[in-house]
């Protein structure tokens, strides 16, 4: 068979099954506002959970940034890419979350595949919550250590994978918040079950850190636990991109010569340090945003309860609306974009087999009227 011809054949297929994706150009978003070509929408699909995108200090920090170094780090961090910007915000994380040492990585995929690509060898074992993001199962299963799952949030399923003897080093794998369900692991058990087996944990924690937790230090400071190895991304609640990887000193030195993600790839640009330094000073003093933001997912949930669709049990800004088919999820949101309302839906491979949602999210930016008339929209689509 040649190119074209397997290329035609695979995007038939994806294009005949109900998960033909597509791009959309966007020409503006504020948190609360999606612009594009075509009009203006509520956005219920943003990450940026505490309107930090757009906040003034945060893009005042990068504008100075990049007068001081320009828009651009110019190489490897290992190279000419390691700058005053970065080690300071590399120092800012440690402190902030009680951790020795802090990496900074060009994304949280980049952070995930890295850390797991370096430490694993054939001899370890992986033991992974099966909802784990695609970054980190992907990682396990890239590497050349054995990957094991168990059940989701059941520390009793990790307990009885951890019962098996291995012959060399165990990490366990969890998020701190699903992405896709919005439900929080229980750290505290999970942490208790790998001290007990000698193991480690690792926790990417890219959608608690910053909404979570005393000043926004996530989940695992919730949870009152200290992974051995705690991911935190920038393209969430502190609205912009990037990830750091925790950790002590030793691991730390271990990454910096073996991670080949680190070593390997041009590090953020000096200004975007600057404005996630100041990101997490908005975060330190952001209870006023995180209440806000809490208000709206009681509001939210409180509101959409008699609707026909499976609601999580999430507390958290991810609230999604699941349901079995995918062609349902997919016309629900073109209705809501008619509505003007821009909420996309997810479909498999992303999520499992027959439970294609609509995944929103909520943010600080959102008012009570916007939430109003999301959950108007969408008893009218049902009725």
């Amino acid at each position: 068979m040649d190119w074209s011809a397997y290329l035609s054949r695979q995007l038939s297929e994806r294009r005949d099954s109900s998960l033909w994706r597509q791009r959309q150009v966007n020409q503006q978003s504020d948190g609360r506002f999606l612009y594009t070509t075509e009009g203006k929408y509520l956005n219920f699909s943003s990450n940026d959970y505490l309107g930090l995108s757009a906040n003034p200090a945060v893009i005042s920090a990068w504008q100075r940034g990049a007068e001081q170094y320009g828009v651009g780090s110019g190489g490897s961090g290992h190279i000419t890419g390691y700058t005053n910007a970065h080690q300071q915000l590399e120092q800012q994380l440690a402190d902030w979350l009680g951790y020795p040492k802090a990496l900074l990585f060009i994304s949280g995929y980049s952070a995930n595949q890295g850390v797991i690509a370096a430490l694993m060898t054939k001899a370890d074992r992986i033991i992974a919550d099966r909802l784990s993001h695609a970054s980190l199962l992907e990682a396990a299963m890239h590497s050349s250590a054995q990957l094991r799952r168990f059940r989701h949030n059941q520390p009793a399923s990790l307990a009885d994978l951890l019962a098996n003897p291995c012959v060399g080093k165990t990490l366990v794998v969890t998020e701190g918040v699903f992405s896709m369900d919005g439900d929080c692991a229980p750290l505290a058990d999970i942490y208790q079950q790998t001290r007990v087996s000698g193991s480690w944990l690792m926790v990417d924690d890219a959608h608690g850190i910053g909404v979570c937790g005393e000043q926004g230090r996530g989940s695992c400071w919730q949870q009152k636990v200290k992974p051995e190895i705690l991911v935190v991304t920038f393209g969430k609640a502190f609205g912009l991109s990037g990830a750091a990887v925790l950790c002590d000193e030793q691991t730390a030195e271990y990454l910096i010569q073996y991670a080949r993600h680190l070593i390997y790839s041009t590090s953020m640009p000096p200004a975007q340090a600057q404005a996630i330094s100041e990101a997490i000073r908005q975060i330190q003093s952001g209870d006023e945003l995180r209440q806000r933001l809490q208000q709206n997912i009681d509001d939210f949930r409180r509101q959409v309860q008699k609707l026909p669709f499976n609601l999580t049990d999430s507390t958290t800004a991810i609230q999604p609306l699941i349901m079995s088919d995918n062609e349902l999820s997919v016309s629900l949101s073109q209705y809501l974009q008619q509505k003007g309302i821009w909420v996309k839906a997810i479909r498999p491979p992303t999520v499992p087999p027959g439970s294609a949602r609509l995944r929103i999210t909520l943010t600080a930016s959102h008012t009570q009227q916007d939430i109003d008339i999301l959950t108007e929209a969408l008893y009218e689509f049902c009725s």
